[in-house]
């Protein structure tokens, strides 16, 4: 594998990794699902792309082409992250609150029906921008890193 994928690999298992212990800081519990969920701080979309990105301005120069490329290629990950699919969830929050409101007046009236879901919609997709811009730096920073500890060819 090339040292570019795994520099991105390692970007999203690092944001992934960093998921729980950021998580049990904030609410004191030890969630080990968030390592293998989407949302949540820091971002392991947009740590793979600018870790990726950083290691291509850092190993072909920041006025390449290729960085160039990766660079528009991360804005458009990390914009979808932040407003596309932050919007997705918020769209999943309403709908399951109605749902909810849903079974309670089919209680309460007997007459109403209505099909049951199989489950609720997963609300937890997109991203704050604080936690796309926490990924970003993490990617930076281990873009970075791989390129420094690449020894030279």
């Amino acid at each position: 594998m090339n040292r570019a994928m795994t520099t991105a690999l390692i970007g999203i298992g690092a944001a992934q990794f960093l998921k729980v212990p950021l998580h049990y800081k904030e609410t004191g519990v030890w969630d080990w699902k968030k390592m293998i969920g989407s949302g949540d701080m820091p971002s392991s979309h947009s740590a793979a792309v600018t870790s990726l990105t950083s290691y291509i301005g850092f190993k072909r120069g920041f006025s390449s082409m290729d960085f160039g490329i990766s660079s528009i290629f991360s804005l458009i990950v990390m914009y979808d992250a932040m407003g596309i699919r932050w919007q997705a969830g918020q769209t999943a929050i309403a709908v399951n609150d109605m749902y909810e409101e849903l079974e309670k007046l089919a209680e309460q009236h007997p007459g109403i029906t209505y099909r049951k879901r199989e489950k609720e919609l997963k609300e937890m997709l997109g991203h704050m921008p604080i936690e796309v811009l926490g990924g970003a730096a993490l990617g930076v920073f281990i873009g970075a890193l791989s390129h420094m500890l690449e020894k030279d060819d």
